[in-house]
């Protein structure tokens, strides 16, 4: 089989390329090697036996290029960045959106190509879920709006029950939570997602819409500001610097290891024949503050984070993932455990620049919204 990667000269791209190079598949990779992440220049780490197509998504006839030999697409490009997102909406909506419409549109127009794709995988993510999923004593399982301004002014960080006020308990994230998309990154995953779903239906090919949550791991970029916050905190230590935290620090989020997610994308792209989404994560929440101790820790920096006690709008507060239907439908195990992760990225950063533009990007953000 011949698998086209879009976005494959990327972080999860260029790990989903190696196993699939192990595995004797071949590769065509798209990118256009987006200067925020790349540089405009190809990176020393991708796979040298793939076939590389420099061009954009955004561009229909470079779909038609490199689908016309696909037998598989891993469908992974896009631009990544929920604070920028809110500032340059046009770029977000143009590269996500309509760049995984422009796959569609060549599927439907040319049968002989559409004929031949017997699978698509597709790259969602856990942002289009907004606020987590919680458990009041009284009313059970609730799902509520992103905290109020006034709340977060009074430094009261913690998720009230929407009926009775009360404190509920931060609970796992089914697939079955109602999507709050909280920014134009967001709502442009939840179009690549829907897009893809509402195809495979109409025109009958296995789609798999994979919610990933926060992916780390060697080959993040550390000098791009929106590419997480393991990598964010980690240029920021390399560089002296304390790593920034909002709130209290103890917001929690789910932490899975770059290995984990290629070899999800291809046991999907070899296993499953369906169409649905899947929440990709290790179902384990964990705090903030804990993984700036834990860079601080295994770089024996000596560095204390900065807890600022401010807040961002938009940001939620708790967020893990139910990974039972992965588990039960694609025999989804993550085998990697948090600390063992970090010191693999740890170890590769020491072979890494990092330019610390964190301060460069909360002030571009706090132009246009005064943060």
């Amino acid at each position: 089989m011949e698998i086209l990667v879009t976005g494959g000269a990327g972080f999860v791209g260029s790990h989903t390329i190696d196993l699939l190079v192990e595995k004797g598949y071949d590769i065509t990779v798209l990118d256009n090697l987006e200067p925020q992440v790349h540089q405009n220049k190809k990176p020393e780490y991708l796979n040298g036996s793939v076939k590389f197509v420099f061009g954009d998504i955004t561009n229909k006839d470079v779909w038609k290029k490199v689908l016309s030999n696909a037998d598989a697409v891993i469908h992974l490009a896009s631009m990544v960045g929920v604070g920028q997102s809110m500032y340059q909406p046009v770029k977000y909506l143009t590269a996500n959106t309509i760049g995984t419409a422009n796959m569609f549109e060549i599927l439907l127009e040319d049968k002989e190509i559409r004929k031949k794709v017997q699978r698509i995988i597709v790259a969602s993510s856990k942002s289009i879920y907004g606020e987590g999923s919680y458990q009041c004593n009284g009313h059970g399982n609730v799902n509520p709006n992103p905290r109020a301004t006034e709340q977060l002014m009074e430094k009261d960080w913690e998720i009230h029950c929407p009926f009775c006020g009360e404190y509920a308990k931060s609970i796992a994230i089914t697939e079955e939570k109602p999507v709050q998309n909280l920014s134009i990154y967001a709502l442009s995953k939840y179009d690549t997602e829907r897009i893809a779903i509402d195809f495979g239906n109409a025109l009958d090919i296995p789609v798999t819409a994979f919610r990933y949550f926060n992916i780390y791991g060697p080959r993040q970029s550390l000098s791009n500001p929106y590419t997480g916050v393991a990598a964010i905190f980690l240029s920021r230590i390399k560089n002296n610097n304390s790593p920034v935290i909002f709130e209290d620090g103890n917001q929690t989020r789910d932490f899975i290891y770059i290995d984990d997610i290629s070899n999800i994308n291809c046991e999907a792209l070899e296993k499953f024949d369906g169409i649905d989404v899947f929440n990709i994560g290790s179902g384990e929440p964990t705090s903030i503050l804990e993984i700036a101790k834990l860079l601080i820790e295994l770089t024996n920096s000596g560095i204390e984070p900065s807890v600022t006690q401010k807040f961002r709008p938009g940001d939620n507060r708790h967020d893990f993932s139910d990974i039972s239907k992965a588990k039960k439908k694609l025999g989804f195990k993550p085998r990697w455990k948090i600390r063992d992760g970090f010191k693999k990225l740890v170890e590769w950063s020491y072979t890494q620049e990092a330019i610390d533009k964190f301060k460069e990007a909360e002030d571009e953000l706090g132009k246009y919204f005064g943060v």
